[in-house]
């Protein structure tokens, strides 16, 4: 297996499992606080699998760059905010696990549709309706799932740790 082959299965795989970890970290959000465990290990994943990112060959500034640009920042500000006890910090932590979830789904997408054949098929430009449909839905729910989390973080329902 070529170098850009391993970076590609570990920086897939390390995604995929980041996806799966956040789920009950996000619906700790709608209870009484994210378990611990599952945020530390979706923060860790998160980060690692960012990173992988940076480790394919770079040949110009990319969509896929800047979006792993923008979820290490978020990622960097859940980890300063978890300790903080403010109203502020406590809303900043509910949001951004579930913004950092989403940008795992919008990536993921985007792969999917240059990848996978038959999703190509439909949105060959990425400007088509299925692709379209694919990024907007997606958008509106984690943004649903946001402000549920900010208002119940700001009421004082979430205690993250």
């Amino acid at each position: 297996m070529t170098y850009v082959g391993v970076i590609t299965v570990a920086h897939t795989a390390l995604s995929l499992l980041a996806f799966l970890v956040d789920i009950p970290a996000i619906m700790g959000l709608f209870e009484r606080g994210v378990p611990t465990r599952a945020a530390d290990a979706f923060a860790l994943l998160a980060i690692v699998a960012s990173l992988t990112g940076f480790l394919f060959p770079f040949k110009a500034m990319t969509p896929a760059i800047v979006t792993g640009v923008i979820a290490l920042a978020v990622l960097g500000i859940v980890l300063y905010a978890r300790y903080r006890p403010s109203r502020l910090w406590r809303r900043t932590y509910a949001v951004g696990p579930v913004v950092s979830e989403y940008l795992l789904v919008f990536v993921g997408a985007v792969q999917a549709f240059l990848k996978v054949p038959e999703l190509h098929r439909l949105a060959p430009t990425q400007s088509e309706p299925p692709f379209l449909a694919a990024q907007v839905l997606p958008l509106v729910a984690f943004a649903g799932l946001a402000m549920v989390s900010a208002v119940r973080a700001g009421r004082g329902t979430l205690t993250p740790a």
